[in-house]
């Protein structure tokens, strides 16, 4: 619902508080899942270990322990074909969907990254967890749908650019 009128300047148009909390309600889920997606980009690429295909703490280690137990353990076998690739793969995934997710640029293409990667992860790493509730990336892949769906709408460069085209036609 629109509210039309001008505002104590006389300047335009004046939009409800219901219309302004619509616009907002996907704010706080964009930052959590930007910023926790930013930050375990960051950890795997500063953390040695992760990119091994052997010993503790490594993706290797981690993708065979999880081989038997996945959905789908052809997507672990194609992992363990080359571990570090594939961890670098994630680690530089799970960056870029941050970023764009923070910034809102490209943020149903950034969305749906986040809801592949999470997906991925369910189906081999947390599918064993017992029960389902107690694994995380079930739950990360339900949060990232609704940006898929709703996009950035508000404090994003996606809507400064719609903005900004709009102005010109």
């Amino acid at each position: 619902m629109r509210a039309y009128g001008t505002n104590a300047r006389g300047l335009g148009e004046v939009r409800s508080i219901r219309e302004l909390a619509r616009e907002h309600a996907l704010l706080p889920l964009r930052i959590f899942l930007g910023v926790t997606f930013l930050y375990a980009g960051l950890d795997k690429l500063t953390d040695s270990a992760f990119f091994r295909a052997t010993g503790p703490g490594s993706i290797g280690e981690t993708m065979h322990a999880v081989r038997d137990s996945a959905a789908i353990p052809a997507l672990v076998d194609l992992a363990l074909k080359s571990p570090g690739a594939f961890g670098h793969a994630i680690a530089f995934g799970e960056l870029a969907v941050g970023i764009g997710t923070l910034i809102g640029l490209w943020a149903r293409l950034a969305a749906l990254g986040g809801a592949l990667i999470s997906l991925s992860l369910w189906l081999t790493v947390s599918w064993q967890v017992k029960p389902y509730y107690f694994g995380n990336d079930l739950a990360y892949l339900m949060a990232w749908l609704p940006l898929v769906l709703g996009g950035a709408a508000s404090f994003s460069v996606d809507a400064f650019l719609a903005s900004r085209r709009r102005r010109i036609r």
